[in-house]
């Protein structure tokens, strides 16, 4: 977990050397540590205690859901992309893709089942997987998306991505895989709101080590996933995906 001073001193020592800069920052992204960050835990437990009425995490227009998802890449990806939107039986496809490309808006259970918002039900996360991603990493958050709907408990929900993962009938991340986040409209949690736009690289297992993350003076930070067996490399953009300026600084 990064704090705000570190994370303001990583970003004045990058500025200067690319307009697009490498960051990890776990997608809870609250900058906070020690009591401070198990108290707002809490908090947002109770907050959000269990899961919402299902119409709350609903798009009521199908369009505007297609357009949101749309969003989280430049036009030239996702208007060949495949569009799935959430309805009461699961997501479906809504719009059929040419170039592989997958864009989804993930809601709250998209996070890991340890986190304090996932049942939050004003979160939309726009992705735009890529071919590889929406074989072999979207899939785990569809599968949660049913487990979900038929009223799986976290700890249900948790054990059965795991047995899937044992037995392979979840496939395995295929290099490659990567994700973009770079619409405008996230909400990705009561936090962070919108944050960043940003694009997101997958690799099996810790690649911490491997990676040299967190060490002095690496520029590469990074969000470890174990549920999902992932580790994530965030590469932070400087623009939104339909071109205009990203904030100078995180909020």
């Amino acid at each position: 977990m990064l704090t705000g001073a570190k994370c303001a001193d990583w970003e004045d020592r990058m500025r200067n050397h690319s307009r697009i800069i490498v960051w990890v920052f776990a997608l809870q992204m609250i900058v906070l540590s020690g009591a401070g960050r198990h108290a707002v835990a809490q908090a947002q437990t109770a907050a959000y205690p269990a899961m919402a009425p299902l119409d709350r995490y609903l798009i009521s227009d199908e369009k505007a859901e297609i357009a949101l998802a749309r969003s989280a890449a430049p036009g030239s990806i996702s208007d060949g992309a495949e569009v799935m939107v959430l309805t009461r039986e699961g997501y479906e496809t809504a719009v059929k893709g040419t170039n592989g490309f997958l864009c989804i808006v993930e809601r709250s259970w998209g996070q890991g089942t340890d986190e304090a918002e996932f049942w939050n039900p004003k979160m939309r996360a726009p992705h735009c997987f890529n071919v590889q991603a929406a074989k072999s990493f979207a899939p785990i958050y569809l599968m949660k998306t049913r487990l979900v709907l038929a009223g799986k408990s976290r700890a249900e929900i948790a054990q059965a991505i795991a047995a899937q993962l044992d037995s392979k009938e979840l496939p395995a991340l295929e290099p490659g895989a990567m994700a973009y986040m770079m619409s405008k409209e996230q909400y990705l949690n009561d936090r962070g709101k919108s944050w960043r736009p940003h694009t997101m690289f997958y690799s099996p297992g810790d690649m911490t080590k491997s990676w040299a993350a967190d060490d002095p003076n690496s520029p590469f930070m990074m969000a470890n996933d174990p549920q999902e067996r992932a580790t994530i490399l965030f590469v932070l953009a400087d623009k939104w995906s339909d071109g205009s300026a990203a904030p100078p600084k995180m909020p």
